[in-house]
């Protein structure tokens, strides 16, 4: 049975801590009131129902315990409510009576928490957490976030961003969770939680998915492989594994990858990694070597490609991608965290001309990230295109 006398009640203390009363700002006399209707407490308009004594009985105890008072319909005692009104002058009472702490108090109690982790050696919670602290001491609300109620919640939410980002050890998700939380599963429910703030509260992760971030920090669904192929030759233990009788690559696994040198790269003049797998596979070019990135690249796969660049520096370094906003924030971001001046491939206005009749609508999220790319002069020419001609193209498309 519905806790009717609980449901008003919290209702009304919402209300006041939503209002200037709790702060003491207000300038005039407010009432926090709830009324009742058809919409905000159904059963006690429903003749069907035996509810309506009932309610009836509890709202006059809340009134008995001076924490409400009743304003009857038309005056009319004990005929139908209209609304009840909180009485602000018993408010301690108000809250003992619903089991709940004030917001106030809450919100000071999470402020102490939450400065608790402000020092951790973790940026992007770090920024997250000062986000929160100023939202609540400005008493503004955080439940997009964490529940003030739930303090122990929010505490082991924090510990998990602290602990993603000081991962150093690459492992599968549910070693990690184990390690950290002694069950293989709880992680499991956090860790879009833990996106969302990574991506909100981190530029360099704004555009990338959980599975994808969750890899930069060594936190991995599956055995986290590198696929390659190419001109080329790779030494693993004593044995020469000849890459360009291998059309389709070859998979190593990123434990694995410290385990193989490259034993001959004489006969590349490129090194182009490619963002889809269906791309990876089906394309070739003689005297280059490729390397299939998965979406925006991680550890892992940066490591290979840093070897790669130490041993032959002067070649060409080229990403061949969709030509989309994806596509290209991908680019920018491999030159960045590579230091690799990598060049775009097949990614200009003409290749997206000559295979417009596989293009896609942009979406209202693609303009706006595009109208940003735009701004870097290499894209220009093409975005203005894409943004004119509405239209996008995946990599499969290009052949």
């Amino acid at each position: 049975m519905v806790q009717y006398e609980r449901k008003v009640l919290n209702y009304l203390l919402d209300a006041y801590e939503n209002s200037l009363l709790s702060t003491g700002e207000n300038k005039r006399t407010i009432q926090i009131e709830f009324r009742f209707t058809k919409t905000s407490i159904p059963s006690y308009f429903d003749e069907s129902s035996c509810e309506y004594e009932s309610i009836h009985v509890l709202m006059k105890l809340l009134e008995s315990r001076n924490l409400i008072r009743i304003i009857w319909k038309d005056n009319k005692q004990d005929y139908l409510i209209q609304k009840v009104r909180l009485m602000t002058d018993h408010i301690e009472e108000a809250y003992q009576y619903a089991n709940r702490k004030p917001k106030r108090g809450l919100e000071e109690e999470n402020i102490v928490l939450l400065q608790k982790y402000l020092d951790a050696e973790a940026p992007v919670t770090a920024a997250f957490i000062r986000y929160l602290l100023e939202r609540l001491q400005n008493h503004q609300s955080v439940k997009e976030y964490i529940a003030l109620e739930n303090m122990k919640e929010t505490e082991k939410f924090l510990q998990a961003c602290v602990l993603v980002e000081q991962n150093r050890e690459p492992c599968y998700i549910r070693e990690f969770s184990i390690m950290h939380f002694h069950d293989s599963k709880y992680f499991k429910q956090l860790e879009s939680r833990i996106a969302k703030v990574f991506r909100q509260f981190s530029e360099e992760y704004a555009q990338i998915d959980t599975g994808e971030l969750l890899a930069e920090y060594g936190i991995y669904r599956t055995p986290n492989y590198v696929y390659f192929k190419g001109d080329a030759a790779i030494l693993i233990g004593k044995e020469i594994v000849d890459l360009s009788l291998l059309k389709q690559g070859i998979g190593i696994s990123g434990e694995d990858l410290s385990g193989i040198r490259f034993s001959d790269l004489s006969r590349i003049k490129k090194v182009i990694t490619i963002e889809n797998l269906t791309s990876f596979f089906r394309y070739w070019e003689e005297g280059s070597l490729f390397i299939y990135l998965g979406g925006y690249h991680n550890r892992v796969r940066r490591a290979l490609l840093k070897m790669i660049h130490e041993t032959i520096p002067n070649v060409k370094y080229y990403h061949f991608g969709d030509i989309d906003a994806g596509g290209f924030s991908i680019l920018l971001d491999l030159r960045k965290k590579t230091g690799i001046p990598f060049l775009s491939y097949h990614m200009d206005l003409d290749t997206l001309k000559r295979y417009m009749q596989y293009g896609k609508c942009l979406t209202e999220s693609d303009r706006k990230r595009l109208e940003k790319l735009g701004k870097e002069k290499e894209f220009c020419e093409v975005i203005t295109f894409m943004l004119e001609e509405n239209i996008k193209l995946e990599q499969e498309c290009i052949i």
